[in-house]
């Protein structure tokens, strides 16, 4: 069945505040950067679970939001998580990776060895759903589970960024030790892992430039 409608309208806005607002929304995010060095200063659950429901709203696949945020301040379930990710991790950067990709790295400063897994005061793991279960035990597909889990993770990561919490995208290869240690079923991807907290007093960070907006967009006309 057809689901109801319900009216849409959004504050009529003249030019000149669009753009201001633009130019805002544009310097707030651009200081959003990925960090490796966290403070162990707690976050609280609340502050966090304002950034997950804000997370929640993003668009998905025939509305089946097929995504799964496992928050995890345990540190003995992050020292499992950090010893599984630096082995596999180590294996990569020592036997797997290209030369070329190893080159790509250089700039970051990036090593096998992920501290930040343990001092981050949350870790959230987001799995994608690719199949979820019906009341009767039967499934159902997910629609687009890793484009949906990806627009997720991205108002994921702009909410703790205006929420003052720093980030960082994590994707040790292969993840499915990540399953097994959140006791997710096979029918979840693990998809990203996200360190959130405060920045280390003393963090820094690459200063890398980005690619100009122009070698990203193409106009039409």
């Amino acid at each position: 069945m057809p689901a109801p409608r319900i009216p849409y309208a959004l504050p009529a806005r003249d030019q000149a505040w669009q753009a201001q607002r633009g130019d805002e929304l544009l310097g707030r995010i651009a200081a959003r950067r990925s960090c490796r060095e966290f403070s162990p200063r707690p976050v609280p659950r609340g502050i966090l679970e304002k950034a997950l429901a804000i997370a929640h709203t993003a668009p998905s696949g025939a509305n089946r939001r097929p995504w799964r945020f496992v928050c995890i301040n345990d540190p003995e379930i992050k020292r499992e998580i950090r010893i599984a990710a630096e082995a596999e991790e180590k294996e990569s950067y020592e036997r797997r990776m290209p030369d070329e990709w190893l080159e790509a790295l250089e700039p970051i400063g990036t090593t096998w060895q992920k501290p930040f897994l343990e001092i981050a005061p949350w870790l959230v793991v987001v799995f994608q759903i690719n199949q979820e279960e019906r009341p009767d035990g039967s499934l159902h597909k997910c629609y687009y589970p890793a484009e949906s889990a990806g627009l997720a993770c991205g108002f994921f990561l702009w909410a703790c960024h205006e929420l003052g919490l720093a980030t960082l995208t994590h994707t040790p290869s292969p993840m499915n030790f990540l399953r097994d240690i959140c006791r997710r079923p096979s029918t979840e991807r693990p998809f990203l892992l996200i360190p959130v907290g405060y920045p280390a007093r003393d963090a820094t960070v690459p200063d890398l430039p980005r690619k100009p907006l122009s070698d990203a967009v193409q106009w039409n006309r």
